[in-house]
């Protein structure tokens, strides 16, 4: 089973990376997870041919030959990174990968309040029509105080916090089995969402 994981910011120095290095090492008998990033994708500028840039569509091409996806969004202003939020316009406006792709969000923050806002908004956006992504329910792994709770080799420190992040991680893969095995009953369902075009309904057209 292979996993892909996305670093939900372009900072060089963010412990949503080492979050998902510590997933990628802590569950590698169970899965592979490939750990991606966004730095280099351009900020979204909705081209005219709807055609994705060459770092979208490797983007995108690993999220679809994936059986689930995990992001791990920092919190910034009760929100998602403005990079994290640019990756997502781009997949919704061109490809369309996430459409029913299982996905479970995580998320750490410096502060004490962990990325719960964050994550909360990240629901509502990959709830979009666009976007339509299978979403971990009843789930919602953060973590405070990030620069405390790691070791120089990623590991986490804190012992209920892994014991917490494994139940989760194991509802996400039992979550993902279903959702696919559904997917895969339903294919033209898939289809019919990818198609989906807001002119549509705003036009009344069928």
């Amino acid at each position: 089973m292979k996993l892909i994981g996305i670093v939900g910011t372009n900072s060089d120095t963010s412990t949503n990376r080492k979050l998902l290095l510590f997933m990628k090492k802590h569950f590698e008998e169970t899965v592979e997870i490939d750990v991606c990033e966004i730095a280099d994708i351009p900020a979204f500028d909705e081209p005219d041919d709807k055609k994705a840039p060459h770092e979208v569509q490797l983007l995108s091409d690993k999220i679809t030959s994936s059986d689930g996806v995990i992001i791990a969004t920092p919190e910034y202003d009760h929100s998602i990174p403005a990079a994290l939020k640019s990756v997502l316009e781009w997949l919704s406006y061109t490809t369309r990968p996430l459409i029913d792709k299982p996905v479970m969000i995580v998320g750490v923050s410096h502060g004490s309040l962990g990325t719960s806002r964050a994550q909360a908004h990240l629901r509502q956006i990959l709830d979009a029509p666009e976007l339509k992504a299978r979403i971990l329910p009843g789930a919602e792994f953060f973590l405070g105080r990030s620069l405390e709770a790691f070791s120089q080799a990623n590991d986490l420190l804190y012992a209920d916090k892994v014991a917490e992040l494994e139940g989760d991680f194991a509802e996400f893969l039992s979550f993902l089995k279903i959702t696919n095995e559904i997917s895969r009953q339903n294919p033209e369902q898939t289809e019919i969402k990818r198609k989906f075009v807001w002119e549509h309904i705003d036009g009344g057209i069928a």
